[in-house]
């Protein structure tokens, strides 16, 4: 089991011809970033077209547009089939952060259950690396809290300074908020100067076959618990925040 790119939109994002206009970045991008956490390090890969959607900014396509296109483009048709989650088994996470932006993976048994990424805001491209790793670690605690929060989980960084950072007296007013927000969870913070070999060694490349509708269920299933939104699907309900809707048909046919 697993959840796989939707071979009709991916069709559309390999015949998609070169922008010509800011407007049709942005229709690409759009249609590209919904598949980003299938694609390690989206952000990061995105940029030199994001930046041609800054304000201000001259449209010129240069090799590296034309290069960070193509590339989107070839990852979208190796994509890897990502494994459905299971709460019974513990999840690992591997942080990254660079001058560019943060990245994180999610793992079980081995396997790939999503990538999330994110390009630095432009306070945050003064922090230091040590404060650049620790906030890779708080973006993918954040965008992860339906999976991580209230289980036991390990978290891996290739910066080693973090193992000791709750042992640290001497913290700045940043870390003291990210510390408090880190308590929330119960994980082991380790050091591992060659998680992205593992990471890649870890992908799955066979092909597999899922309806998009299941796909995209799980999507907005996500980004309502992103919106920390209370969401519950069960086979007979599904509750939302304090909206909980029934099939009152079901319960007269059990």
């Amino acid at each position: 089991e697993g959840i796989a790119v939707d071979p009709a939109k991916v069709e559309a994002v390999l015949q998609w011809s070169t922008p010509e206009s800011v407007s049709e970045i942005r229709s690409f991008l759009g249609l590209a970033g919904y598949y980003r956490r299938f694609i390690e390090g989206f952000s990061k890969l995105a940029m030199p077209l994001t930046q041609l959607t800054w304000k201000n900014q001259a449209f010129v396509w240069n090799k590296n547009c034309e290069e960070s296109f193509q590339e989107l483009k070839r990852r979208l048709t190796t994509a890897p089939v990502l494994t459905l989650p299971d709460a019974k088994e513990p999840f690992v996470v591997y942080c990254d952060a660079s001058k560019m932006g943060l990245g994180g993976v999610l793992m079980q048994r081995g396997k790939v259950v999503a990538y999330a990424s994110r390009q630095l805001k432009t306070h945050e491209r003064n922090y230091p690396t040590h404060d650049l790793e620790l906030a890779a670690v708080v973006f993918t605690l954040k965008i992860w809290r339906h999976y991580l929060y209230g289980s036991r989980f390990e978290v891996f960084s290739d910066h080693q300074s973090l193992k000791y950072l709750f042992d640290q007296k001497e913290l700045n007013m940043r870390q003291r908020r990210w510390l408090e927000f880190l308590k929330d969870y119960d994980f082991k913070l380790s050091y591992h100067p060659g998680k992205a070999n593992v990471v890649a060694d870890a992908l799955s490349r066979k092909s597999l076959h899922m309806s998009s509708l299941m796909a995209k269920e799980l999507d907005l299933i996500e980004e309502f618990r992103d919106l920390s939104l209370v969401c519950e699907v069960t086979p007979r309900s599904v509750r939302l925040g304090m909206l909980k809707l029934t099939n009152p048909f079901l319960e007269e046919i059990s």
